[in-house]
This record gives C-alpha cells, sequence and structure tokens, in this order.
C-alpha cells in the first residue's frame, strides 16, 4: 500500500523562526491533514536547546550564539554545520500512536537506510554512552545513528493533543567516508527510501499562508525573546 506524504523545503531560515515554523505545521498537523517532512537549514550558526534544560548551562557548554530553546525535548545541537529536518504527524496517523522510544527507533531506521544508500555504513545505537549529559552530540543514546563509531543523527520529540514533532539533526559524516554525501544527494537518498521502505509518495508543498502567518507570531512572541529563551 502507498501513502502520500508532504515534503516541504523551506531553506536556510533564522533560528528562531526555525523553530516557530516547527511549533507551527505542529498545531497546524490536523488541518494540513498529512504528514510532512520539512527540510531546511540555518542563516547563520546557532545552537538550540531542549524545552527542559537550563539556559545558564547551555551558554556555558558551547560558543555558539544565539541560543534557542525548542519546543521539543533532548539536549544540546550545536547548528554550524548540521542538516536539519523535521516531522510532523497528525493525531489520526499511526506514528502518533506509537511510543516515544518506537518513534524515535522508526525515524532513525529511515535515516540510517537513507545513508547506507549512499554507502556509508549507518546502524543505529543499541546502547547508551553519554560522557557527557544534556550535550546531544557527544557520546550516544539507543537508537541513535552512528557511522564509524560517531554519533551522526540524533532527533527529539513533542506529542500532544495537537500531533507529533520530531526535530532531527545530522552531522554529516566524515568526508572520509564518502565524499559525494552532499546535503542534496542525502536529502534525494531520505526520500527514495521511504518510497521503498514504507510505499511512500511525495507531494511537494510550500507551507500555508495561516501557518506562515502562525509562525511569525510564535517567532516574535515566544521564540525570539529573553523571557522564553531564560524560562529554566
Amino acid at each position: 500500500m502507498t501513502e502520500t506524504w508532504n515534503v516541504l523545503r523551506s531553506g536556510p531560515g533564522a533560528p528562531s523562526w526555525n523553530m516557530a515554523l516547527d511549533e507551527a505545521l505542529l498545531e497546524h498537523a490536523s488541518i494540513i491533514n498529512r504528514p510532512v517532512l520539512r527540510l531546511y537549514g540555518w542563516n547563520q550558526p546557532a545552537a538550540t536547546f531542549g524545552y527542559f534544560q537550563k539556559y545558564s548551562e547551555i551558554v556555558s557548554w558551547t560558543p555558539l550564539r544565539p541560543v534557542i530553546r525548542r519546543p521539543t525535548g533532548g539536549g544540546l545541537v550545536p547548528h554550524d554545520a548540521d542538516w536539519t529536518y523535521s516531522l510532523i504527524f497528525p493525531p489520526e496517523h499511526p506514528w502518533f500512536k506509537l511510543r516515544a522510544e518506537e518513534s524515535y527507533r522508526r525515524a532513525h531506521d529511515w535515516i540510517s537506510d537513507s545513508f547506507r544508500a549512499l554507502e556509508i555504513p549507518a546502524q543505529l545505537s543499541d546502547c547508551c554512552d553519554k560522557p557527557a549529559p544534556g550535550r546531544c552530540f557527544v557520546g550516544a543514546e539507543k537508537f541513535d545513528v552512528l557511522a564509524e563509531g560517531r554519533k551522526i543523527a540524533g532527533a527529539a520529540q513533542k506529542r500532544n493533543k495537537l500531533g507529533l514533532l520530531i526535530q532531527g539533526s545530522i552531522q554529516p559524516p566524515n568526508q572520509s567516508i564518502n565524499k559525494t554525501a552532499a546535503r542534496d544527494q542525502w536529502e534525494s537518498a531520505l526520500l527514495r527510501s521511504a518510497t521503498l521502505r514504507l510505499g511512500i509518495v511525495w507531494d511537494e508543498i510550500v507551507a500555508p499562508e495561516q501557518t506562515i502567518s502562525r509562525a511569525a507570531q510564535l517567532d516574535s512572541e515566544k521564540y525570539s525573546t529573553e523571557v522564553y529563551t531564560r524560562r529554566r
């Protein structure tokens, strides 16, 4: 059986805007009424950190600025050279009903398959190795994506009555693994893998105007404010 998912290529964005658009897509998941894969980048170096983390710790762990609190959990993620994506599922979709560990595993099964298609030997971590808790890419959690023994993909989730949001970061593998593994090739492999493994048919979309409007509100009133960033 096949299923249609939307893909939204929103390009480089400001750090606070990137978080705002992800939350707006989550709020409008039932209106859009299909899973959305958003592929995006950053118009400046930045770092994001988990909703429950302490701001005072984060600013001591990274020189990157700005630092932006995410709507999802998880740890500190640098966005100076990474490839980012988000997945948004309406509450009616089967992924929404999965336990957090299972939705995490499924997403990273898909990510690792896309890298293997590029001849990069990626696999899932089967255990935890966190020498520096709170920092996403220092060590690995169960079901993170590894290549050459190094973590290359992690994610954080938010699930509420509006839907499921997964925010993921890819720290590109060392160029010594495969010099042709550029971002555009990885994105193509990601879409192709979902079609082959999951029967997904892709529909390219632009963000609905009401979603853009809501994201602008969230950006100005929440993600770009010191009150939200420093709330813990």
